[in-house]
Order: structure tokens, then C-alpha cells, then sequence
């Protein structure tokens, strides 16, 4: 029987890495540019890509490249791959943020693309947690395709095997053979070494210059279509990773399973650049903080519940979990622009916050029921302010009488909260 070999023709691409955003911004405009000529004169080549954030680019700064993406991508040609808002540190973001991610990239590439994966892809993070699992199969994903850690870090079945989570849901998973890239130039020989290397049937073989774009070149494409007419030891298709999963399933045979992490791979990232980590944790923090004031302050008609601004937030946190980023990997201009980023974040919900809380005390100072109506007085002096008031939030409309102890550390969070809204 002949072995189907399965070429995921891709172009990684860091949008910072050893570099700041707008040059990852150009690379995606001018790797997306050629890509697309390809599909476009080619009945043969498929092209995947993923990640939301390089597409939104080239939306926003080349619309008339955009919009040939789109034509290639009803043609079959462009095939939206993954579907996440980008490839980002698959250990420390919160399980929330994991379901952000997805649910970012499900929401624009289903709005400007009518795409939907079912096989999620992180190809370059350094480690994957067990509770991925779980947030993946629940939000429609099937199967996954990774390339960390290697088989001398983490001892994994030579081919597709079950990955299980905590609560016992799974995906199929499969670690690629050799790596995500191909140099320029040497795409055939470098996929016919990789088919020499394997015996998997169907097996997936990635190509396409990487890390700083590139993807498919012109003598690539003609190389490989060469190659694909000229072997009949093996049957190579120009594919996807939701057709290399649909192939392992065909098969029917029982695979391994793995119940565990994918991890470790350079743990030292996990202690570098601790400014990133620290800020990364207090944005994740006060953005649901935020989100639960104001939807509190909404709910009761005090105001219009920000959702542009909380957006914007939001995606300032999905970036700098990118996983270059947040593990300390990339160079210190990036991580001086990540902590800046970071920054404009917690700017934007610092105010929002503030005036939340405004928008509260006047409430209840009004005279106003519900769900605000504890307004206590502090009597001792807590950094010369005397008589300062501390509201205290339910989200509950009845009143209720409790006794409230507070430290010190979270009513200096009260005033400065108050102090930066009427700043």
C-alpha cells in the first residue's frame, strides 16, 4: 500500500521576536504578497497560514492584498490555518486567556475569512500544558499539530497519538517531523530527506522559509511539483492539517495515548525578563477586574459598558502573551515595547476603573438602592487622608449587612484608583 505524505506548505512568522512589531508588520505584507501570486498562478500549491494579528496588518495597511487573500481562500488555495489570535506561551496565560485567544481568532477569521480549523497548530512555543486539552476540544478543535519539546526532552510516540486532559477529553496530537521550516532553495531536497526519515503513513511533512516569513519561493514550488510527479514510491499531496488528521482517522488504528504535559523546553525562559511576567500577570488580573466593574456599572444603568476600550485592552494582553514575549526570548527592544504596550493596557483600564467607581459613589450618593449601598468611613488617618469613604461592590440588588475587614494594601488600592479617574 502506498504512503501518503502530506505537505503543509506554511511561513512562520514571528511578529516580534529579534525584532519590533513593525517589522514583523512589512515581513507579513511582503511574505503574504508572494504567497498569494503563488496561489494564484498555481493549480497545485495550498498555502496555510494562522494568526489573526499578522492578517489584521495587512488588512489595515495593504487592503487591496487582503482582498486577494479572501479570493484565494474561497478558490481553496489559501487555507486559514489554526485559528488563534497568534502562537502564544502555551504554559503561563491563565485558562481564560487560552479561551480569549481562540475565541479572538474564531471570531475574525469566521467574519472576514467563513473559516472555522479544527486543528489548532502552535508550531514554535516552548511547552504545552496538559489543561489545553480540555479548552481545546470544548471549543471545536480536534486535533493539534506542535513542534516543542523534542523527543530528547519529552519522550513522545513516533507519529499521531491521544492527548488527554485533566478531565479526560482529548485531541488527536502529532509532533512534526524535522521542523516547521526549509531553507530557500532546498525544499525538495529537504522534504525527501524528511520522507527517508519516517515510515508514518499518512505522514505530515512541513515546508516553507520561516521564523522572519518567506514561505513558498517560485524554484520551491517548481521543485516540489517536480518531485511529486516524479516519486511513485509515495503519494505527496499539497495539503492541510485538518486533511492530514482526517487521513490518521481514516486508517482506523489504535493509537497511544499521552496523559500529560508537552513540557520542558529552555525552562530558563520561565525566569528571564521578569518586568514582562509581572506586568503580563497584573494586566490578565485587571482586565477581568475591570470587566466585572463594568459590567456591574452597566447592568445598573450607570454607564454605557465600554466594550471598545476593554477590546483594546484586551488585545494589548493577547499580544504579550505571544510566545517570545511573555517567556523573555526576544531582544530588548522588543521587551522595552512589550512593557510599553503593556502599559497603554493597564492606562486604559487604570481609567476605566476609576470612573466605574465615580460613577458609583454619586450613584449612592444620590440617595440611589441596590446594588450599591455600603459606604463605610474610615476614622484613622491612612496617608493623611482623614474620613476617606471605601465603597464596597455586590453584584446583588438586595441590601445586606456585613461586617467588612480590609488591610491597608487594598484600601491604598481604593484611593489610588479614585485619584487617577480625577486626574
Amino acid at each position: 500500500m502506498t504512503r501518503h505524505v502530506h505537505l503543509i506548505c506554511n511561513a512562520h512568522l514571528d511578529p516580534v521576536w529579534l525584532w519590533e512589531w513593525p517589522e514583523g508588520a512589512a515581513e507579513a505584507i511582503s511574505t503574504f504578497r508572494v504567497a498569494v501570486e503563488l496561489c494564484e498562478n498555481s493549480h497545485t500549491l495550498v498555502f496555510n497560514h494562522n494568526e489573526a494579528v499578522l492578517y489584521e496588518w495587512v488588512r489595515l495597511y495593504d487592503p487591496s492584498l487582503f482582498d486577494r487573500i479572501r479570493k484565494q481562500v474561497q478558490a481553496g488555495r489559501w487555507r486559514i490555518m489554526g485559528g488563534w489570535y497568534l502562537q502564544p506561551d502555551c504554559n503561563m496565560p491563565s485558562g481564560e486567556s487560552f479561551v480569549r485567544l481562540i475565541l479572538a481568532g474564531r471570531e475574525y477569521f469566521g467574519r472576514h475569512f467563513g473559516a472555522r480549523p479544527t486543528a489548532a497548530i502552535n508550531f514554535d512555543p516552548f511547552g504545552h500544558s496538559r489543561g489545553l486539552v480540555q479548552i481545546m476540544a470544548k471549543s471545536g478543535f480536534r486535533s493539534y499539530l506542535f513542534g516543542r519539546p523534542q523527543q530528547r526532552h519529552c519522550q513522545l510516540p513516533d507519529g499521531p497519538f491521544v492527548w488527554v486532559g485533566f478531565d479526560g477529553s482529548s485531541v488527536l496530537a502529532r509532533r512534526f517531523t524535522g521542523w516547521y521550516s526549509t531553507p530557500l532553495g532546498k525544499g525538495r531536497k529537504t522534504i525527501e530527506a524528511r520522507i527517508s526519515q519516517s515510515n508514518n503513513d499518512p505522514e505530515a511533512i512541513l515546508w516553507g522559509v520561516g521564523n522572519h516569513g518567506g514561505g513558498p519561493s517560485r524554484q520551491d514550488a517548481r521543485d516540489i511539483d517536480a518531485m511529486i510527479a516524479q516519486r511513485d514510491d509515495v503519494e505527496i499531496i499539497h495539503s492541510t492539517p485538518e486533511a492530514y488528521f482526517a487521513d490518521v482517522e481514516r486508517s482506523q488504528r489504535p493509537l497511544p495515548r499521552h496523559e500529560g504535559d508537552l513540557n520542558p523546553w529552555a525552562p530558563g525562559c520561565y525566569t528571564s525578563m521578569m518586568r514582562v511576567k509581572r506586568k503580563h500577570r497584573q494586566l490578565e488580573n485587571e482586565l477581568y477586574l475591570t470587566e466585572k466593574l463594568a459590567s456591574c456599572a452597566a447592568a445598573n444603568g450607570l454607564i454605557t459598558y465600554p466594550r471598545a476600550d476593554l477590546e483594546s485592552a484586551g488585545k494589548d494582553l493577547m499580544f504579550a502573551q505571544f510566545h517570545d514575549i511573555l517567556p523573555g526570548s526576544c531582544n530588548a527592544a522588543a521587551e522595552d515595547a512589550s512593557l510599553r504596550l503593556m502599559d497603554h493596557g493597564l492606562e486604559i483600564l487604570d481609567r476605566l476603573q476609576g470612573a466605574c467607581l465615580l460613577r458609583h459613589d454619586t450613584h449612592a450618593a444620590a440617595g440611589a438602592r441596590g446594588a450599591y449601598t455600603h459606604h463605610c468611613r474610615k476614622s484613622a488617618s491612612l496617608h493623611g487622608r482623614r474620613h476617606r469613604g471605601v465603597r464596597i461592590l455586590s453584584a446583588r440588588s438586595v441590601q445586606r449587612r456585613h461586617v467588612h475587614r480590609c488591610d491597608g494594601a487594598w484600601q491604598r488600592q481604593a484611593h489610588r484608583l479614585a485619584d487617577r479617574a480625577t486626574a
